[in-house]
């Protein structure tokens, strides 16, 4: 595999944490969002990720040898069909005629725990970007 294409693989996965983090902090800022523009409240949302189809040539090179890369993209970002809580907040200005309130189906944990792994995930890739560049200056040097 090039060190160009490692790159290409690095940065694909990358921008795919950047995503996942996004959509985390996103949850997180609208865990307490009772009503949106449908007047119903926020639905969570999550990352659905699938591996990058191969092009021929780099297809075609794996079958050749060992190595078979795949990247991966977001497919979509896709709203959870988990109901919405029932909190009872009778004060509340979106309470029912019971005084329960339809609050999002976000939990902060959960979503803490997504972030830090998207945020491990991206920082594991800096650290391959970092060592290719490190491997593309050692193979200048041996030419000099």
């Amino acid at each position: 595999m090039t060190l160009l294409k490692t790159m290409d693989l690095t940065a694909a996965g990358m921008s795919a944490q950047r995503t996942r983090m996004n959509v985390a902090a996103m949850n997180l800022a609208n865990k307490s969002t009772t009503r949106g523009p449908d007047g119903q409240p926020y639905r969570r949302r999550e990352v659905v990720l699938e591996a990058t189809p191969q092009d021929f040539g780099t297809a075609f090179a794996s079958a050749m040898g060992p190595e078979a890369a795949m990247g991966v993209r977001v497919q979509d970002v896709v709203e959870s069909n988990d109901a919405p809580m029932l909190v009872y907040d009778p004060g509340h200005p979106d309470a029912d005629a019971a005084g329960y309130v339809a609050m999002p189906n976000v939990n902060p944990i959960a979503e803490m725990v997504n972030l830090m792994g998207a945020a491990r995930a991206y920082e594991a890739g800096t650290s391959v970007l970092q060592t290719v560049r490190q491997m593309a200056e050692q193979a200048l040097r041996i030419g000099r």
